[in-house]
């Protein structure tokens, strides 16, 4: 059975490449469209999600993520199909081209990676999201969402399905959808028609999916988000920054986890500040020794305030629960993270320059930023549309996977009768021209 599944999407990504970008953006078109009609069936269905995973007692950063209609989530995702479908078309782009000889010109084209298996935990999105960057990006897709989603998942994937059958160019099997664990297992083995695994989701499921697979795997474990605040900040800018990074939406991958203070703050005002503001936004604080001694009685009273272990600096907390620790210089903010992050994004809050473009150097993550909120490690606030992923791979494709990341290459080569035995090394006297042709003045 996933033999045959996965047969099929590897068939089905031929045709799927051949299709005109009109064919595969008008298809992302009507999935908006049909999504966006169905819009009270897919979220009655998330309801019901909802409250099996409250009555389940599953966790609220969980809980979170499988909610569709917080922070306008449902919009944002009918609108992420939409921009994907108004993106520059990836295929076929040249992107070398070199004169071998007369006649004889070599090519580098974009083309898909060919079949996707992607496999999640509670985020529903995640089906408009991938379907609309296989479909753009002219991969298959086989998809499995987690048990606490099903009723969301089935629900969508009707609508989708429905609407790729009826009124697409998009062969059947293009986009398919699976319920069952045992059916993932199987697929995992499939490294003959599956080209690449992209898991989301909990920490266990992608180690668990690394370790099950000979296909490659694109994705990351853990979102342990570190903020430097260096000695030459603007305060507050930094609280401003590091409110948000924390609070804007404390289950995301890309929310801080990690707070780094330069010690010459902590010895000013400026580090009771941040951490009021902290308190005010409900923020608890994972306070190493020498900083909870100085936390005045009255901020005590609070009752947010925890001692923290070295254990806190390694953990994606997904909660208002925030790790903090003096540090030394910028150098030791970047030991630190290199040392403890999950190389996903990290952030320096400075007006010093010549430490800002240190760090943004020396930090090793897909995400480095000056100045900015964490949480704009983002597909859709990229511009890419929407996100299949983040990747904290250091091959391929890294950070926010949006259709660049969905595409490789092959190599072109036009002739007129030209053979190898007719040059040098072949056997023949001819020498090659390798001249390099300006890619601006070709249309394959």
């Amino acid at each position: 059975m996933a033999e045959q599944i996965a047969r099929n999407a590897h068939l089905a990504s031929t045709v799927l490449k051949t299709l005109s970008n009109d064919e595969r953006s008008q298809a992302l078109d009507e999935i908006y469209k049909g999504l966006r009609l169905n819009r009270s069936v897919i979220l009655k269905a998330n309801e019901l999600d909802m409250e099996s995973a409250v009555k389940n007692n599953l966790s609220s950063s969980l809980i979170k993520r499988l909610d569709l209609s917080i922070n306008d989530k449902f919009d944002t995702m009918c609108q992420g199909v939409l921009d994907v479908a108004a993106l520059e078309d990836p295929l076929n782009k040249i992107t070398l081209a070199t004169k071998l000889d007369d006649g004889l010109n070599l090519f580098r084209l974009t083309c898909p990676i060919g079949v996707l298996l992607i496999i999640f935990e509670s985020r529903p999105e995640v089906i408009a999201n991938i379907t609309a960057l296989a479909i753009k990006s002219g991969n298959s897709a086989i998809l499995k969402g987690g048990k606490e989603s099903f009723h969301t998942f089935k629900a969508m994937s009707d609508v989708i399905n429905e609407i790729l059958i009826e009124k697409t160019a998009v062969p059947k099997d293009a986009i398919q959808l699976i319920s069952t664990r045992e059916e993932v297992g199987e697929l995992l083995k499939q490294d003959q028609y599956v080209d690449l695994v992209i898991p989301r989701g909990s920490n266990e499921l992608v180690r668990n999916i690394k370790s099950n697979t000979k296909i490659p795997v694109l994705g990351h474990a853990d979102g342990i988000c570190s903020i430097y605040v260096d000695e030459f900040a603007d305060i507050e800018k930094a609280i401003k920054i590091i409110i948000d990074s924390k609070t804007n939406y404390p289950a995301g991958c890309n929310a801080a986890e990690t707070l780094l203070i330069n010690e010459k703050l902590i010895k000013t005002s400026a580090f009771l500040q941040i951490v009021e503001k902290l308190i005010e936004a409900n923020v608890t604080l994972h306070l190493v020794p020498e900083l909870l001694s100085l936390i005045p009685s009255s901020l005590l009273e609070s009752k947010k305030f925890i001692e923290a272990t070295e254990a806190d600096f390694h953990k994606e907390f997904l909660s208002y629960d925030l790790a903090v620790k003096p540090i030394a210089s910028t150098r030791d903010a970047i030991y630190h993270i290199n040392s403890h992050s999950s190389k996903h994004t990290d952030v320096i809050i400075t007006e010093n320059k010549e430490n800002a473009e240190i760090f943004l150097k020396g930090i090793d993550s897909s995400g480095v930023y000056w100045n900015c909120s964490s949480r704009f490690a983002d597909g859709f606030k990229y511009g890419f549309g929407t996100e299949v992923g983040i990747s904290t791979n250091k091959i391929h494709a890294r950070g926010p996977v949006g259709l660049e990341g969905l595409v490789c290459y092959y190599y072109q080569l036009r002739g007129d009768g030209h053979v190898v035995g007719d040059y040098v090394g072949g056997g023949g006297s001819k020498v090659f021209k390798h001249e390099k042709i300006d890619i601006g003045t070709l249309n394959l």
